[in-house]
């Protein structure tokens, strides 16, 4: 059978990876160097003790609080970090290579009061208790050797008890009974609407990630709760930071891997006032498709390109220019989708663009800033029909540009006070020449067809604030409010957040946190009708509650109890058994109204183990309900009510040549 020699061809070359590594030297040796800073502040921490667990060898930091370890043996390592006055940090999965540099940046949490009742460090669980609830971090090595992930950022994720995946073909993120529409990504302090090929038009998944994971210094995923930081979405923030080039000499990789074949390249900036770093993907299996006898099997095509590049004005400035390409193919025929159980057949051709410049000024020890400017631009080309009958279904010819401005202050009045404050402004413009056939709903009811032919500008402005308090060890409060307005629909929205945390021992803390979060609906949706302007903004509230307890220091158990109540979603008045958000495609509605409601809340419990020794793992179980009401007044399950989900993943490293 076709498909069936297909796959083995597929099968063939995903066991198939090369991996070349150029470097100045081939030793069986490496070095680690990084910095040091104050996590509220940014400044240097001078003199900070780093120390490699289990070996004599170990570094100061210097003036710019920058270390260098040289002639580590090839390896995985754990460091200790340790400063006066600071919670004592371990890093683990630091792996030495030969002959090259392992980069390492850390940031150190100011103690706030010493006292004999409770000692806290922060150990292996770096996360910031300034996000007390449904909050945790993935190292770069994490990430890489997570099983089942590929080297996909996304789908690391799906291990998390606050995640429901769609089916194994997509990176949709469902989080806590939500919609893939309700989450949003940022990388260095940039807005990147999408980190996916093959987009889905106003969500925010895809079935194939296009950052490379070797950019990626760590995660930071929050699902729910979140600050005034961050707003215009309901359900989750993943939070990305780059990493940077390296600053002592070119260093190249050619990489190829089952999602395509491309390259690293790496390298100093104007002699040390800098770094740059590019990375180039494309996909093979057209080209398999080529080369063998696979029938009508048409194989989509996409590439990608990222860049990074860091310029040092002095020790409190630097501008850093990020770019984040894609671009994609797929036609599959109506054989080949007759083949393969495929619903539709057409064609598509899509592109995503965002580049932006970020600028951090430190403001010596008092705080810091990040100020950033940026352009995304997506372009969707595409024409659909129904496999079965034949039937037309959308013609969509689109273009999107969002011009965006973000400044971010984080300012230490003293030890118990900080403030995190800021504005953020974008600029929309969104051209619309579509088309969208006679169809039927998910419970068969008749859709009319719809053309969508206009051009649409607006504005969304937004400003926050959150307020610090940590009046001894063992209390952390977060007061936060934020403020956006929507000009398509002149609605102005406030948004109360408080979050908390409470250390009962050194190894136990409660956290809670409760707040609004609005988010606009795409203008996709909402111009498919002009009475569709004066729409209210989605709303939910979110209830969170919680417990930490370290069983050991470099294993954590975690326990959250949460709540969302959705309000002021779109419905159908044709369609009333239908809860729009919920479907994957906004097409054919016209005149909607606002009165639609939701609820999701659960329960979650997470086991997860850092690489101290040589196990490692996170176990994971949720049970949850997510429901909503229709126009017809009447309660149903949504989409992805999936009500139970169970995920153990883990590995064992018995020395640094093996890993099960």
């Amino acid at each position: 059978m076709k498909v069936k020699k297909m796959l083995l061809l597929v099968t063939f070359f995903n066991l198939m990876i090369l991996n070349f590594v150029f470097a100045s030297a081939n030793l069986p040796t490496g070095t680690i160097q990084g910095k040091v800073i104050d996590a509220s502040t940014q400044a240097p921490l001078i003199g900070t003790n780093v120390t490699v667990v289990g070996t004599n060898r170990g570094a100061a930091a210097n003036l710019d609080g920058s270390f260098v370890i040289n002639k580590i043996p090839v390896g995985s390592y754990v460091l200790r970090f340790d400063f006066i006055g600071y919670q004592q940090l371990k890093k683990t999965d630091v792996i030495v290579r030969s002959g090259r540099a392992t980069f390492i940046n850390v940031e150190l949490k100011m103690e706030v009061i010493k006292t004999d009742e409770i000692s806290v460090t922060a150990g292996y669980f770096s996360e910031s208790k300034d996000e007390p609830t449904s909050l945790i971090n993935f190292s770069h090595e994490e990430i890489r050797r997570a099983p089942g992930s590929a080297g996909d950022v996304s789908r690391i994720l799906m291990s998390l008890p606050s995640i429901a995946k769609v089916n194994d073909q997509s990176n949709n993120l469902i989080v806590r009974g939500g919609n893939p529409i309700e989450n949003t990504f940022y990388v260095d302090n940039i807005e990147i609407p999408n980190i996916n090929h093959f987009p889905h038009q106003g969500a925010s998944g895809g079935p194939i990630g296009l950052l490379n994971v070797d950019f990626i210094q760590d995660v930071t995923f929050y699902s729910g709760g979140f600050s005034a930081l961050y707003g215009d979405k309901l359900s989750s923030v993943m939070d990305i930071r780059f990493r940077e080039g390296s600053r002592d000499k070119f260093d190249g990789q050619l990489d190829l891997n089952f999602t395509g074949f491309g390259g690293v390249a790496e390298g100093p900036l104007f002699k040390n006032k800098g770094s740059w770093l590019f990375s180039a993907r494309r996909s093979y299996l057209d080209l398999v498709v080529d080369m063998f006898d696979v029938g009508s099997t048409v194989a989509p095509v996409y590439g990608d390109a990222q860049m990074k590049i860091v310029y040092d004005i002095n020790q409190n400035h630097k501008f850093i220019l990020l770019g984040v390409f894609s671009d994609d193919h797929n036609a599959p025929n109506r054989e080949t989708a007759e083949e393969n159980f495929m619903s539709h057949f057409g064609r598509q051709d899509l592109y995503q663009s965002t580049i932006g410049l970020n600028w951090r000024a430190v403001w010596g020890k008092s705080g810091y800033s990040n100020t950033s400017a940026a352009l995304t631009s997506n372009k969707y080309d595409e024409d659909w029909y129904e496999t079965s009958t034949g039937l037309f279904e959308i013609r969509n010819r689109t273009t999107e540009q969002v011009f965006k401005f973000r400044n971010v202050n984080h300012l230490r009045i003293n030890k118990m006070i900080s403030m995190e404050f800021g504005i953020e402004a974008k600029r929309l413009i969104e051209n619309y020449d579509n088309r969208y056939g006679e169809t039927t709903n998910d419970i068969g009811e008749p859709v009319p067809a719809l053309v969508l032919k206009n051009k649409f500008n607006a504005n969304k402005i937004g400003g926050f604030l959150n307020y610090v308090l940590k009046p001894t060890h063992r209390l952390t409060t977060i007061l936060g409010l934020r403020a956006d307005n929507f000009s398509y629909n002149k609605n102005t929205a406030l948004s109360p957040r408080l979050s908390f945390s409470y250390q009962v021992t050194h190894k136990t803390s409660f956290t809670g946190s409760a707040g609004i979060f609005y988010q606009n609906l795409p203008l996709l949706l909402l111009g498919q009708s002009d009475a569709n302007s004066s729409l209210a903004t989605p709303k939910a509230t979110h209830y969170i509650i919680g417990m930490e307890h370290l069983l050991n220091e470099n294993t954590r158990l975690t326990l959250e109890l949460y709540q969302k109540e959705y309000d002021n979603f779109p419905l159908d008045p044709l369609q009333p058994s239908i809860f729009i958000i919920d479907n994957s495609y906004f097409n054919n509605y016209e005149e909607l109204h606002d009165d639609a409601e939701a609820l999701s809340r659960g329960i979650e419990i997470m086991v997860q183990k850092k690489l101290a020794k040589d196990f490692y793992g996170l176990a994971s179980a949720s049970f949850f309900r997510s429901r909503y009401k229709g126009a017809d007044g009447k309660w149903r399950n949504r989409n992805f009510d999936n009500r139970v989900t169970v995920s153990i993943e883990g590995g064992y490293k018995p020395g640094n040549k093996w890993e099960f």
